[in-house]
């Protein structure tokens, strides 16, 4: 028997919890697939409401707005990256395996978690891939940052840094890398299918392969000693 897991993640991205409830569980399921099909632009409480069989109503008391449910979505997904590096890297003694493996997480073709059975991984990296700056590219960013919404993102990229400042203790920009990465790892995916002239990765070939060897290389000729 699969034993269930569940990421806890700051409440200042939901109304009410919607681990707490079937509905809440149910909001968040089916507005993953909602948005990988139609698009964030397209995406609203009105059409999630049909899907679900519920009511707009019900879906508001529990994310104020629909920018609110994409920073819960994309959240989830960084805090469950970091769960993913902390358990892989629990027993690794060297922080250059230790970056190896944070690269071959974050770059990889995600498959479902039979951990975490209300959420497909896989659709939700399309997401990620597709609408992840929205979540900060916006007018009240300075204001939602406040109320800690990008906890989760922050921690993954100080997680990350720390292996970096192991590595090389004098590299002047280990957050910065570690930002640069994380969004790389999604942006270049999204550039060689859609606006390939924006990146070297082909996406005739494996672009997640490609991505992870781009990063590999990009990571370890900056922290050269």
């Amino acid at each position: 028997m699969i034993a269930r897991l569940q990421i806890q993640l700051n409440s200042a991205l939901y109304l009410r919890d919607p681990q707490s409830s079937d509905l809440g569980q149910k909001i968040v399921r089916e507005s993953i697939f909602l948005i990988n099909d139609i698009g964030f632009e397209s995406f609203t409480f009105k059409k999630l409401s049909s899907v679900i069989n519920s009511t707009e109503a019900s879906i508001y008391r529990y994310f104020e707005n629909k920018h609110r449910l994409l920073i819960y979505l994309i959240s989830w997904y960084w805090s469950y990256l970091e769960y993913r590096i902390t358990f892989e890297t629990n027993n690794i003694l060297t922080p250059e395996e230790k970056l190896r493996i944070v690269v071959r997480i974050i770059t990889a073709k995600m498959d479902d978690d039979d951990h975490f059975p209300g959420i497909s991984e896989s659709v939700l990296q399309q997401i990620v891939i597709n609408e992840s700056d929205k979540t900060y590219l916006t007018k009240n960013v300075d204001q939602i940052n406040k109320e800690g919404v990008f906890k989760g993102y922050k921690s993954l990229c100080e997680t990350i840094a720390s292996y970096m400042k192991e590595i090389n203790p004098e590299f002047e920009f280990p957050v910065s890398l570690s930002s640069t990465c994380l969004e790389a790892a999604h942006q270049q995916l999204f550039f060689a299918i859609h606006l390939p002239r924006l990146s070297d990765l082909d996406k005739n070939g494996n672009i997640y392969d490609q991505s992870r060897q781009y990063l590999l290389t990009l990571i370890f000729n900056s922290l050269k000693k």
